[in-house]
């Protein structure tokens, strides 16, 4: 069993003169001196400090009023969200799993142990109520791998309290700068830890920092593939946690890396990337079987609650439900067993490679303003000859797979133009931003092909259960009105972005 808590921050270099009088800060009525608490705390991270490099922290802790095991991932400067599971000898599969994206294969070993005497005070209102809690904590730290280097030194902690203004920090940091005292130069205790018990000469793995600017053709490209890499590991832990939209964003992430390494073949040899591709299809459709079923339900429970009371004959609300929430929970287990794949794994350090070692071709050295441009008019021609087609045919099945085709297609050109936005500037994100908008009209019309087989396997089951099938046919009637609706629209929406492209 895991929780989550969020920690808002600071920390401040100490010169060991202990704790300035904080009863000045606005808002103070009462500093509580809480003891002093032992803390001792052992790290855990790969030989190469992966969890490290990503500004991640995993300890087992014992002392203090939150002995287990803690979990923490960066949020913002001075935000962390700290998630925390019971003490054991070993490191739960509950947090191991939250970390997997970045660790793989590798083993988690204890790296470094601190020791801390921790003196605790309570800043409180005129209620009583808990402001922050402020700490001088006299550290000792011990590097348990790649050496066996000591340190120690003084740091003073703020920590805000649940629930808490962060206005707050700002007024008992200007109290303590005001006694001399300064933001620490470390980001976190192991931060510092691992720095000064390093052994001298070694290499380690600095925070990661986004990449230098990209010059040739080959640096845009790669640098969009990295990002969509980032944003996958990243949002892995958010997933396993069914974190609102994690799912969403994810599968977004590998659509994207998968389109640009197809519109980008000429960049980046699709002979290595291919296998890749097929790869991240795979991914994004496991990541979708829920997410699809989310968004047909948000549309038919929207779609219900337009139609008058009147006209609602039989359970058809109960009915969404359940088929709302079928197999819900087999399809969450589905997706962390996906996740925790060998074949995940495998993509994850396929992507890796890609970016360390890319297979670039000749026209990677090129001027990005070509290549690129080159590539997205590629895409936006392809698109051209898919819309055509789709307003040419007539209403029907054929029709539907048409406007399917050039919505994937202007999805397509889309992430094509967004890798362009550096090279390409202003031409470049109007065209993204029209894309979308163009995918947008054409996705509605997908949702409404795909409502309509819904209403009808729904309507089967409940005609089969002795129930009226008459709202299903009011609703299904409604979703044709839709999509006629986007058809005559697309032709004028069309025009309109043909007529202002410039790329």
């Amino acid at each position: 069993m895991v929780d989550t808590k969020r920690e808002i921050e600071r920390k401040y270099e100490s010169d060991d003169s202990g704790l300035p009088d904080l009863t000045g800060v606005a808002g103070v009525a009462a500093v509580v001196d809480k003891g002093v608490a032992q803390l001792d705390a052992v790290y855990h991270d790969t030989t190469d400090e992966r969890l490290a490099a990503a500004s991640i922290t995993l300890r087992r802790r014992t002392g203090g009023s939150d002995a287990g095991w803690h979990l923490k991932f960066p949020v913002a400067p001075g935000v962390r969200d700290e998630i925390r599971a019971p003490l054991s000898d070993t490191v739960p599969s509950e947090l191991a799993g939250l970390v997997r994206s970045r660790v793989r294969e590798a083993e988690l070993v204890p790296v470094v142990r601190l020791r801390s005497d921790r003196d605790v005070r309570d800043l409180l209102d005129a209620d009583g109520r808990l402001l922050a809690e402020v700490s001088v904590d006299s550290v000792r730290a011990e590097r348990l791998s790649g050496g066996g280097g000591s340190a120690q030194w003084t740091e003073i902690e703020v920590e805000l309290a649940d629930d808490g203004d962060p206005v707050f920090l700002d007024k008992v940091e200007k109290r303590l700068r005001k006694a001399g005292v300064q933001p620490s130069k470390s980001a976190s205790k192991l931060a510092r830890a691992l720095a000064e018990t390093a052994p001298r000469g070694r290499k380690r793995r600095r925070p990661q920092r986004s990449a230098a600017e990209p010059v040739t053709a080959g640096d845009h490209v790669l640098a969009y593939v990295r990002a969509q890499r980032d944003a996958v590991v990243a949002l892995d832990p958010a997933v396993r946690q069914d974190e609102h939209d994690s799912v969403h964003r994810m599968r977004v992430a590998t659509r994207r890396t998968r389109s640009a390494l197809r519109s980008y073949g000429k960049v980046l040899d699709r002979a290595a990337t291919d296998p890749i591709g097929v790869e991240l299809k795979w991914l994004a459709g496991e990541l979708g079987v829920d997410r699809d079923r989310e968004v047909l339900t948000e549309r038919l429970t929207a779609a219900l609650a337009e139609v008058p009371p009147t006209l609602v004959s039989g359970p058809v609300g109960s009915r969404l439900l359940t088929w709302a929430n079928a197999s819900r929970g087999g399809s969450r287990r589905r997706l962390i067993g996906v996740l925790d794949s060998e074949r995940y794994v495998a993509l994850l350090d396929a992507l890796d490679a890609l970016i360390n070692e890319p297979p670039l071709l000749k026209a990677a050295a090129g001027k990005p303003g070509k290549v690129i441009a080159k590539a997205v008019r590629k895409d936006f021609g392809r698109l051209s000859g898919l819309v055509t087609e789709a307003i040419e045919l007539s209403p029907g099945q054929d029709r539907d797979v048409a406007v399917h085709e050039a919505r994937k297609q202007a999805k397509r050109t889309r992430y094509a133009a967004e890798v362009a936005v550096l090279a390409l500037g202003d031409p470049a994100k109007a065209l993204a931003r029209s894309m979308k908008s163009l995918q947008g009209l054409l996705g509605d019309h997908q949702d409404s092909v795909m409502v309509r087989q819904t209403l009808r396997e729904i309507s089967a089951v409940a005609h089969a259960a002795g129930e009226s099938s008459f709202t299903y046919g009011v609703l299904y009637g409604r979703e044709e009105g839709r999509a006629a609706a986007v058809e005559a629209a697309l032709p004028g929406a069309w025009q309109a972005i043909t007529g202002g492209t410039d790329v």
